[in-house]
Formats: structure tokens, sequence, C-alpha cells
């Protein structure tokens, strides 16, 4: 097993953080830096920025606008991102719903959907959980008739982050209630958020952001083109996309930037408090198995060209784990007596951290994963 960058490998390093150092916009960097609200033309900014530059989907074909780079690259960029502080390339179009479509799509589907996400023209959201189907994701109650040429959609999405921007959403929908288990009878449809029927109602979090939302379903009609692979087999689809969501929560890069903040301004401060630092030393020793950790996925990728198995989990937990705990080292560092500029920046952050373990299946699910599926408990 090799954990050590080549030559080529640490001079691509230098040469992408070169660049993005050189054409990241000040106020957007600014932006991130003071934790500060990004908005969807923030967002979309910095996308166009890196689609013009070839570099938005670089775990795409090639024929589809991907770099081609191999696997340890398409890494260290997205680590190279997290630490220059750009703003988040937005996952649902990139990341979910564009290689679900490369691996299950039709053709039509593609060139329908894949130019347009990938230079930024659709904003997508994602249609998972519901009321009481969360983490239980197999429960959930949306339905889909299909009546002719379309399907007739009724029920109820929720946390649905960023809807309130999206023009598209991709959703989980139940075509059949009659199956035994739970998992089949499920189908994955895309629908235009502008079809009559769907109403977006703001859910505002403990920060005081409007991020995510309920999303309602009444009569949509739905076209039976936008059906992606088959009808109730919808589950194999998600399983697939949760994979590619989780392989990207672990943020090491965004993690070893606000390490640094963190260091330099206890450094400031002159905090001396034993317990303090030994909470930031485990934290940054933690930091370390966690890279080193993903060093190892990458190198089994890089060896055997196989997507990593349930074990990805692990840098899910971990990852999530260690960005709560970083706001909470802040939060402790900050002088009570700045308790106004606390409630302006660093504050609504760490209440907005607190969702991490729980979003793309929350922390305890995975551990589950992990005892079943690797530990055959």
């Amino acid at each position: 097993m090799d954990l050590n960058y080549s030559a080529e490998e640490l001079s691509f390093r230098d040469q992408t953080r070169a660049w993005l150092e050189a054409n990241l916009p000040k106020d957007l960097r600014d932006k991130v830096a003071n934790y500060e609200h990004l908005s969807r033309d923030d967002l979309l900014r910095w996308h166009r920025i890196l689609a013009k530059k070839g570099w938005v989907a670089p775990a795409w074909p090639k024929e589809w606008g991907g770099t081609d780079w191999n696997v340890v690259q398409r890494y260290i960029f997205e680590e190279e991102l997290g630490y220059v502080g750009s703003p988040p390339l937005i996952p649902f179009g990139i990341t979910m719903c564009g290689p679900v479509l490369l691996r299950f799509g039709t053709e039509a589907q593609k060139k329908r959907f894949l130019p347009r996400i990938y230079n930024g023209d659709d904003f997508w959201c994602q249609g998972y959980s519901e009321p009481g189907s969360g983490s239980d994701l197999a429960s959930l109650k949306t339905k889909a008739v299909r009546s002719g040429d379309h399907y007739v959609v009724n029920g109820q999405k929720i946390w649905t982050t960023l809807g309130h921007y999206a023009d598209w959403i991709f959703c989980l929908v139940r075509t059949d209630s009659s199956v035994e288990k739970r998992q089949e009878g499920i189908s994955f449809l895309l629908i235009d958020m502008k079809t009559p029927g769907i109403t977006v109602r703001p859910l505002i979090l403990m920060d005081g952001a409007h991020e995510v939302n309920e999303v309602f379903f009444e009569d949509v009609k739905v076209p039976a083109e936008n059906l992606v692979f088959q009808e109730n087999k919808g589950w194999t689809v998600a399983k697939y996309l949760l994979g590619h969501e989780r392989m990207n929560t672990g943020r090491i890069g965004a993690s070893k930037r606000e390490l640094a903040k963190l260091k330099d301004f206890v450094s400031q401060r002159n905090i001396v408090d034993v317990r303090f630092k030994d909470r930031l030393t485990r934290l940054e020793v933690e930091l370390m198995a966690l890279e080193i950790t993903n060093l190892r996925f990458l190198d089994t990728m890089r060896r055997t060209g196989q997507p990593p198995g349930a074990d990805v989990s692990m840098l899910k937990i971990k990852g999530t784990e260690i960005q709560q705990g970083l706001t909470e080292l802040m939060m402790q560092a900050e002088d009570p007596a700045e308790a106004a500029a606390i409630a302006g920046s660093l504050g609504p952050r760490y209440c907005s951290m607190r969702k991490t373990t729980i979003y793309a299946g929350s922390n305890e699910i995975q551990r589950n994963i992990i005892a079943k599926m690797t530990l055959g408990l």
C-alpha cells in the first residue's frame, strides 16, 4: 500500500493550488472565510468559472466534459477546493444526478440534462427525505401513478436543501405499494420544479438561515420519459447515488483550513488552557488519521479501479464529527465579551454544523452499515 503522492501528483497539486488561488474571486473567498450567506448567483458564479476552465466535473467521462484525471488527482482537486476556501460546488447536479444519468440514463436523457448540469444552466435539488422517512428511506410514501405517457405524483419531501433555488429535483417515489420488501416498488423520477402542483415552503433552521425546505406535490404530472432506469427499480439507483454522496462528506481540505484558522486564533489570544489544547491536539490527530484513511481508499481504487464499499461510511462518520469538533472549539476560544460578533458569524455556523452528522444518512445508520456489511455483525 502506497500512501505517498508521487512527484507528478505533487506537481499537479501545486499547479491546481496556484490556479485556484489566482482565479477564486476575492468577494467569494471573503464570504466563505467569514461564514456569510452564499446566494444562488454566488454559487453559480464559481460553478461557471470552473466549468469554463473544464474543471467542474472531474469524474465525468471526457466526452461529457470530464478532465480525464485519475482518482488521486480528483481527490487532490477536491481537497484543494476546500483548502483554498472556495464556495461549495452544489453536489446535487454534478456529483449526484450527473453520475446517475451517466450510469443509468438513456442517451436522450444524457443529451438533454448533462450539458445543462455541467454549464450551470439548471440548479438541482434532491427529493429523498420525507416526514418519517429520513434515514429509513425505504419507508417513503410519496406516490407516482402511471397514467398514459406520464406519472401523477402526490406527496411531500422535507429537508430539501436549496429547493427554493432549484430548477429541477430528482425524486424517489413509490410506484408499487403491494410489494412485501419496502425497497421494491420505488422509482427514480426527474421533475421540473416549475410544474403546476409543486409548492416549496421554507424551513428556517436554528442558525436563522433559509437553506432547507418542504416540497409538496399535488397531482404533479411528470413525463414518463423522465423515469431513470426501470420502474420499481429506483432503489438500485438510490444506493448508487448515496455512495457518491458519502464519499464527499469528509471534507478534509476544508477541515484543514478551519484547523489552521483555529490554531492561529488560539496563538493570537494566547490561550493556555491545557484541556482546551488537549482537545485541539486530539482533533488534529483525528484529522491526520482521516486523511490517511482516505488515502487508503484512494490507493485501493487506484489499484483495482473499483469504487469503495460499505467502509466509505467511516469517512462520513469521522469527517463530520471533526467538522463539528472544530466549530465547538472555536466557540470555546471566543471571548464572551464579543458575544455580538459571535452571533453575527460563528454562532450561526456552529448551529448549522449540528446537521452534518445527520445528512447523507445519520452517523448512527452509518455505524449499522459498517457493522452489518463490513464486520458481519
